[in-house]
């Protein structure tokens, strides 16, 4: 005990270590996941008061955590917005208003201070940056003698109730997801085309039989029938080349084409059959199939289009694997270092390519130091920054706001001249998962001895006050967002997942990166108006 509290760098890994062992534990197939270093920590600071992790620890895992997830949500992010803007943005607003005034609501029933109000509605919606605007207030309005005292209740607040804020999106999650029997593969299915989350590509080759699409040419029939496949090895006259925009289907011609399984039957359906077992799929008497990393940052950040390969190359890209997901390429595609491109090429031209987009495993596995603390240190330059509006009222976005804020940019600019902005999946990954574990530490160090006291003494009361506005405002976010709004559930765990915790926990549920696009919609625009909530809560109430 008296070492571990001597050397908190000790205490940091001794919770991070346990605590994602226990995470792998599974009961009845599920598991906790990283969201155990939490609870963890928890019981480490339940039992000594004395254990502590500098707070410098919180503030980098929230950091890179948040900064990695704007980088790999960005083009996602706008994308939503440009489809569903008014619908979505208006629904995460009204959610956030309810739960302000439900937390007025809660303190004039049960005669609750207002710093203590607010204190519960910033720890049970997990939102330290709406706490500090709060103290910020307070110590620029009140008299020191008095602000003291109000610091304090608020303070107590939000450490009582963060526990609870985390554990009520979980519970949440867990019960709606049965109650409204969620088909999360279902889900990821209707939504692979608009997020990046796998399409499950095969290929099949098929004969051109249909009479009708005799003699037209491969572009009209994208513009006709908007496929989502490719098109690869084409057998013409006995001869296999590869496919075009100008190429002209005879009857007969035999084509690979390359989709999901659905996706391919739609084509089958247009030009003719399938033929099983056919030779095209195995001919490698002129081209040849390889598989090349992207490791040239030349190249990152582009689309397959602007690099013009069918021209340069006698080559076709027929897929990209970017970390577990295999995506259909495009002329529209962007590349990002350490995806693994798949060529269908000839065997002189595969040496060209290789060179050209580098090829190598451990150059695009690595971090560009300068890109990746330029950005951050942007955000965080972003977060310092104190908006004001009027001599009452300001707030700053803080370690987790301007650091996601210019990740969701500079991840959907992808890169600015000759800076690249994105990670290499890998180390995004990593970089996500080091931020977590660090931030989930820190905060359970912090919050286990009050977490304790809460159920104990009078925090008992606060305790339960946050259970109410957490479970309250998951519930209706989850039932309303589904039912009413049909917004897939896989996205709306995101929304209520106010805190890392909470995300990891749902992308462990759904088994896929959706709650990732759900959380990246709904943090920038919740923790502005938290914090603006926040403060209007605590001036009403006082």
């Amino acid at each position: 005990m008296n070492l571990l509290a001597e050397y908190p760098l000790l205490l940091l890994f001794v919770v991070a270590s346990l605590g994602y062992l226990i995470g792998t534990f599974k009961i009845k197939g599920s598991s906790l996941g990283v969201a155990a270093v939490l609870f963890t920590g928890l019981a480490f600071g339940a039992m000594n008061p004395e254990f502590k992790i500098p707070e410098i620890i919180f503030q980098l895992g929230l950091s890179i955590f948040v900064y990695s997830i704007g980088l790999s949500s960005g083009p996602a992010f706008f994308d939503s917005y440009r489809k569903n803007g008014i619908r979505d943005f208006l629904f995460i607003t009204s959610i956030l208003v309810f739960t302000g005034v439900a937390a007025a609501a809660l303190a004039l029933l049960l005669d609750f201070s207002a710093a203590t109000i607010t204190g519960v509605y910033t720890g049970s919606t997990t939102n330290t940056a709406a706490l500090a605007g709060v103290i910020d207030y307070i110590g620029n309005t009140f008299p020191a003698n008095e602000s003291s005292d109000l610091l304090q209740d608020t303070v107590v607040g939000y450490t009582f109730s963060y526990p609870m804020g985390v554990l009520g999106g979980m519970i949440a999650i867990v019960i709606m997801e049965r109650l409204l029997k969620i088909d999360y593969e279902k889900e990821a299915e209707q939504l692979r085309k608009i997020y990046p989350v796998g399409n499950r590509l095969t290929s099949a080759s098929i004969r051109i039989t249909q009479e009708n699409q005799d003699g037209k040419q491969l572009r009209d029939l994208f513009k006709e029938y908007s496929w989502n496949v490719t098109f690869g090895r084409l057998k013409q006259d006995g001869k296999v080349n590869l496919s075009e925009w100008s190429t002209v289907f005879n009857l007969g011609d035999e084509v690979m084409v390359v989709g999901a399984e659905d996706d391919i039957d739609e084509v089958v359906k247009v030009l003719g059959e399938r033929v099983k077992n056919s030779s095209l799929a195995y001919d490698r008497e002129q081209f040849d199939v390889s598989r090349i990393f992207v490791s040239n940052p030349a190249v990152a950040g582009k689309t397959l289009a602007s690099l013009n390969i069918p021209e340069r190359y006698n080559a076709l890209v027929t897929r990209i694997r970017r970390g577990d997901v295999d995506m259909l390429a495009t002329g529209s595609t962007v590349l990002e270092l350490g995806d693994r491109i798949r060529f269908i090429a000839r065997r002189e031209d595969l040496k060209d390519l290789s060179a050209y987009f580098g090829d190598s495993y451990q150059e695009s596995s690595k971090v560009n130091l300068f890109s990746f603390g330029l950005g951050i240190g942007l955000g965080l330059l972003l977060g310092s920054i104190n908006f004001k509006f009027g001599p009452d009222f300001s707030f700053k976005l803080g370690y987790a706001g301007g650091p996601l804020i210019i990740g969701l940019l500079l991840g959907t600019l992808r890169r600015t001249g000759r800076i690249v902005w994105t990670l290499p999946f890998s180390a995004n990954v990593t970089l996500q998962q080091m931020g977590l574990i660090l931030l989930l530490s820190a905060i359970g160090v912090r919050s286990g001895n009050a977490f304790i006291q809460s159920l104990s003494s009078d925090g008992f009361v606060v305790f339960g006050i946050s259970a109410v506005l957490s479970l309250l405002t998951a519930f209706i976010t989850l039932f309303a967002g589904f039912k009413l709004l049909k917004i897939p559930f896989s996205l709306l765990m995101g929304m209520v997942a106010n805190q890392p915790a909470i995300l990891d926990f749902a992308t462990s549920r759904s088994n896929n990166r959706l709650p990732q696009f759900g959380f990246a919609m709904m943090f920038p625009l919740a923790l502005i108006f938290k914090i603006i909530i926040a403060q209007i809560l605590f001036i009403v109430l006082a």
